[in-house]
């Protein structure tokens, strides 16, 4: 006889552990343990050690496998367990490392492999390969492809949170934190007769109190500087939605901006001259032309589809200079100036911050951050083995994301969704503007130094956006070429990897609708394709969805920055606009604070956040990937000390691409 000692990890979070039967089974090139009952699981972080005694050698240890019973007492509840982790120790004295990492309920069968990442073309025992194709097959019939709409990104076939396998699920911590958060927000709307309110703001003094204990020092300063043309430029840049701006060198056809028009915001210089100096920009939102408005409070809302020009100052200040609220040039649709009166030139930039709410929620942040994860995510459960280097380097980059892609559907989304009901680009607009945001969207925007090539942004000072991120797709990209040279060793490793293939494949169908246009691959044919489009979907995923998510309270909490709709038309002709004017064209006040608990509730951090480069290590064993891991952490923090230090001296510090702050994957 011979042992083996097996060490069995129970995840540390809240009710990791379960009251069910759970049992263990060696198998190796020679041979299979018995099964057997492994005790005390109950206690989350406990680690249990037992003996496996097998007749002789099992030869090199292949598989482990976990299998569970429900307890009888619980036989109708889904008591689950997670499994951190298996190690043994075999009697030989080697020892083998067999990550798990999910979740498991009653009466499910887990075959996993030791963690040594494995190429299916690798692969020289029968019995693993078959294992592979066994586990895969699996999958297929759990995670399924569903068409979500017409025109856009499929998603996973699932009809709630209920549904969802154990192993993408939140943690109870989580799911506990999420609730009562999203609980807390409406309550305290609620308690002050807000939320049900349906009647107009009297003054911004009244707004001002909504929300009044849970303000951010961002949120405050937002609420002081959010009518001046400096912060209007600089939210272009470093505030929620940087994605719009683009350097221009001539005028649009539709935007017939004249040189006397911006003579006195260019101090005297000629329009021509600043083109050729590249110091005007321009941000254009024709996606919206033709959207329908949403109807609200049983009342026509209005969208605009704004262009918005924008001087770089020689004090490298980003003006606006010149608004124009419609795509088509008319009388009807004047071009507002700086020079206009108060209330003509505040409504019209209004006007752009609506339009700004639409790209940003819907297209930026909804579409290619959430819905583009989620593609990632099912493919990779589809595809890729447990075993595969590149389920491993991806999978805890996508903790949580089909579960809180599934609740946006259900709570945002949806029917009777906040944003739908509540949005001026929801209702029938909502999917009309996605499809025009999905018909624009090109491998190389997501990219993010071809994007600021692509803008012609390279230069613009003061773009902390484009700083931080060029920094950490850069740091991503040197971690992803490395990882991928440990286990992809020449071009034709890349090619005749079917499940690598089969990944992409269903990415560029399922996802990008196998359109050409776009330039996503739709199929690998070197090593320098694999890393390039591995380090875009890990940018996406962490540092993309934290730059556009993790400011939504920050900047949209007060609501004339950000608004949500807006119940008035643009305006026609100039010198009407009053502060009244303005105070009718902002949305009702249940619009509102619906808006703001929704955007406090996106931007509420859980305890049980993982930060950028953090999970990895729950994957690998090998020494090379391990070292290259703990290698890209200490990057990263060191990064995150150069970001805090020169956030010192600005007046509005840029933290929302400090790794620390930048979550591992579409969380939240």
């Amino acid at each position: 006889m011979v042992k083996y000692t097996v060490k069995v990890f129970t995840g540390e979070m809240l009710l990791a552990g379960t009251l069910n039967s759970v049992y263990v089974k060696l198998v190796g090139t020679k041979g299979e343990s018995k099964r057997v009952y492994i005790p005390k699981t109950a206690s989350q972080g406990s680690v249990i050690e037992l003996d496996v005694p097998c007749p002789s050698s099992l030869g090199h240890l292949e598989f482990v496998v976990l299998d569970t019973e429900p307890y009888a007492l619980l036989a109708y509840i889904n008591d689950v367990w997670f499994c951190s982790k298996v190690v043994v120790t075999t009697p030989e004295i080697n020892t083998a490392n067999f990550p798990c990492y999910r979740w498991i309920s009653g009466h499910e069968r887990l075959v996993f492999r030791e963690a040594t990442g494995k190429l299916i073309f690798n692969e020289t025992c029968p019995e693993a390969i078959e294992e592979r194709k066994k586990e895969l097959q699996s999958r297929h019939e759990v995670y399924r492809w569903s068409i979500y709409a017409e025109g856009l990104p499929q998603i996973m076939k699932v009809a709630s949170t209920s549904e969802l396998p154990a192993e993408v699920r939140f943690s109870f911590t989580k799911d506990l934190e999420f609730k009562f958060t999203a609980a807390k927000a409406l309550v305290q709307l609620n308690l002050a007769g807000l939320s049900t309110n349906k009647e107009q703001w009297k003054s911004l003094g009244e707004l001002s109190h909504v929300f009044n204990s849970r303000k951010t020092d961002v949120y405050d300063y937002v609420e002081k500087n959010w009518k001046k043309d400096e912060f209007f430029g600089y939210q272009l840049l470093n505030g929620l939605n940087p994605m719009m701006i683009h350097r221009c060198s001539k005028l649009p056809e539709n935007f017939p901006v004249t040189e006397d028009m911006v003579k006195a915001s260019l101090f005297g210089k000629s329009l021509e001259s600043e083109f050729q100096k590249g110091n005007i920009f321009l941000v254009d939102y024709k996606h919206l032309h033709g959207v329908t408005a949403n109807v609200i409070n049983r009342k026509r809302h209005f969208l605009a589809a704004p262009l918005c020009l924008l001087y770089m100052t020689p004090e490298d200040k980003l003006m606006p200079i010149a608004i124009q609220l419609k795509q088509e040039p008319g009388e009807d649709n004047p071009i507002f100036l700086p020079t206009d009166s108060e209330y003509d030139w505040l409504l019209a930039k209004i006007f752009v911050r609506n339009s700004d709410f639409a790209e940003h929620e819907l297209n930026f942040h909804l579409l290619r951050t959430h819905l583009l994860a989620e593609v990632f995510a099912v493919s990779t459960l589809r595809n890729l083995p447990m075993v595969h280097p590149i389920y491993k380097l991806l999978i805890s980059h996508f903790r949580y994301t089909l579960q809180i892609n599934t609740l946006a559907r259900q709570a945002l989304i949806s029917e009777k969704g906040v944003i739908t009901e509540n949005a001026g680009v929801g209702g029938p607009g909502m999917v009309e503007f996605l499809q025009k945001a999905m018909a624009s969207l090109t491998y190389s925007s997501l990219c993010l130094p071809e994007d600021i090539t692509g803008r012609g942004l390279e230069s613009i000072p003061n773009f902390f956006y484009r700083d931080d991120g060029l920094r950490l797709w850069d740091i991503v990209h040197r971690f992803v070429k490395k990882m991928i040279a440990h286990y992809y060793t020449c071009d034709s490793d890349v090619q005749k990897d079917s499940e690598l293939q089969n990944w992409i494949k269903e990415i560029f169908f399922h996802g990008f609708l196998a359109k050409t246009s776009t330039g996503i691959p739709q199929s690998f044919s070197s090593v320098t394709e694999l890393i390039k489009f591995l380090t875009m979907v890990i940018f996406t995923v962490t540092v993309q969805h934290a730059a556009v998510n993790n400011g939504q309270f920050d900047f949209g909490g007060w609501m004339p920055n950000f608004p949500i709709a807006l119940q008035q038309p643009p305006p026609t002709t100039k010198g009407q606009c009053t502060e009244s004017t303005m105070l009718k064209t902002f949305p009702d006040i249940n619009t509102t604070v619906h808006g703001m608990a929704a955007v406090y509730l996106l931007s509420s951090q859980s305890t049980d956040f993982i930060a950028l480069g953090n999970g990895y290590q729950d994957h690998f064993s090998e020494k090379t990937p391990l070292e290259l891991i703990h290698e890209t952490q200490d990057v990263l923090k060191k990064y995150n000390f150069e970001i805090q230090g020169r956030n010192v001296s600005l007046p509005l510090p840029y933290t929302y691409l400090n790794p620390n702050n930048v979550e591992n994957s579409v969380a939240l």
